[in-house]
């Protein structure tokens, strides 16, 4: 069934704000139940960093907003909410697609007044979710930063990645490249509660080595920890060992921090599935979003020796590059971030 077939129109007042982001038209499609596409003409792609996140890149670009993945932790989920949309299912099966991202980036590179700064790609929602093997975006990006002569980062837990590694394996070699894989999770019965629609565990431990085949130095998030749940030393020694068997140089980790109407969604999945965690994360993270310190110092003091057993407190970017690109980081690293 061809995607051309199942434009619907949008009712300006039930979607208000879709329609200030530059609505084209909405899809559904069979491939993707209970998901429906709000393609978008996008003024702008290049994304400025406020300079109080303290972040090691300035620039972002998203190519979706919303993911597929329906990670129930995901920091993202309250920018749905700009959109007149809700945090929760909202953000997980209404998606919005920027179908001009590409070109509204080359332009952008083109001014005199960009520097070429590290741009990251992957800092909000997926560039490599499912919808991505329809769209086709992220090779036009890629394209767009390398022949600018600008470097740039990816962080994805999307198997897609792999389509375009030839690509990026001839951006690496005008510009300085990064790539990173968010894995949090070994245990797949836990993942697929938590992350129902992103790949398996196993499936990213064969992309990791799929990058690292293609000459990249690959750097894994394992992010978020879990409080109580995949926090043990038998999990984070599992998931270590696998990681360095698949070729991980490096890896970063930090608790989950549950930020915004991103709590209450995922304390619902909690209070179903691990009723008995509910009164010990109340405890924990209290009223706010962030973890207690002490809970940081303990995550950090039981990591520390799993990372340097496994010999993976490398640093990301391109092997022989001179000219690594900044690590990935994700905005809710300025409180909890654990480099190790």
């Amino acid at each position: 069934m061809r995607w051309s077939d199942q434009g619907v129109e949008v009712d300006d007042g039930a979607l208000p704000g879709l329609g200030k982001a530059g609505l084209v038209r909405s899809v559904q499609t069979p491939e993707f139940e209970g998901v429906t596409f709000h393609e978008v003409l996008a003024k702008s792609a290049l994304n400025r960093v406020p300079d109080a996140a303290n972040l090691p890149f300035r620039f972002t670009v998203n190519t979706f907003r919303g993911c597929t993945h329906a990670c129930r932790y995901c920091f993202a989920r309250p920018t749905h909410e700009y959109l007149d949309l809700d945090a929760g299912q909202d953000f997980d099966s209404q998606v919005v697609v920027k179908l001009n991202v590409a070109a509204v980036l080359r332009k952008e590179l083109r001014r005199r007044s960009w520097s070429r700064e590290t741009v990251a790609l992957g800092t909000n929602t997926d560039p490599y979710q499912r919808a991505e093997g329809r769209y086709r975006l992220m090779p036009g990006v890629i394209s767009a930063l390398a022949e600018s002569a600008t470097p740039f980062s990816i962080l994805t837990k999307g198997t897609l990645l792999r389509r375009d590694l030839p690509l990026l394996r001839q951006a690496a070699r005008k510009v300085p490249v990064s790539i990173a894989i968010s894995l949090a999770m070994h245990d797949a019965e836990l993942q697929k509660s938590l992350e129902p629609g992103t790949p398996s565990p196993r499936a990213r431990l064969e992309l990791i080595r799929a990058i690292a085949d293609a000459g990249f130095a690959p750097h894994v998030m394992v992010a978020p920890v879990i409080p109580y749940l995949s926090d043990s030393t038998s999990h984070l020694d599992d998931l270590l060992s696998a990681l360095a068997d698949a070729g991980a140089a490096g890896v970063t980790a930090f608790p989950m921090h549950l930020r915004g109407s991103t709590k209450p969604w995922f304390m619902e999945w909690l209070a179903e599935h691990h009723p008995a965690l509910v009164r010990r994360y109340r405890g924990l993270y209290g009223r706010g979003a962030y973890v207690t310190p002490e809970y940081s110092a303990w995550l950090r003091d039981r990591m520390r020796p799993l990372v340097q057993q496994y010999g993976l407190a490398g640093a990301q970017g391109l092997r022989g590059s001179a000219t690594p690109a900044e690590p990935v980081a994700r905005p809710e690293l300025q409180q909890t971030l654990t480099l190790f």
